[in-house]
């Protein structure tokens, strides 16, 4: 996933103000299961936002960052405890960047 430009990140921030968290990132860390979930959402929605519970292993810089790697995703803000993630559909994209 090519960097997202300022604009771009902008944009998707505004989009995801009113999302409610898809995904807990708990105890355990970013597992194969959080992953898999994160991909699936990622199909369905392209822009999610994941929680990283106070739990977690990893802080919220760290789950983000992995997750993001793993599931090939930009990601677009990490505001506390939560995160956005952006993976464009290949095949019907429903967000339009700038």
């Amino acid at each position: 996933m090519p960097d997202l430009t300022g604009k771009q990140r902008r944009h998707l921030r505004a989009l995801g103000h009113h999302l409610d968290p898809l995904l807990q990132i708990g105890h355990e860390g970013v597992t194969d299961a959080v992953v898999a979930q994160a991909n699936d959402q990622l199909r369905r929605h392209e822009l999610i936002k994941v929680r990283v519970l106070e739990s977690s292993p990893l802080d919220r810089r760290e789950a983000a960052d992995e997750l993001s790697a793993r599931s090939g995703a930009a990601l677009a803000q990490v505001l506390g405890r939560t995160f956005l993630l952006y993976k464009r559909d290949p095949e019907k994209p429903r967000i339009e960047l700038p």
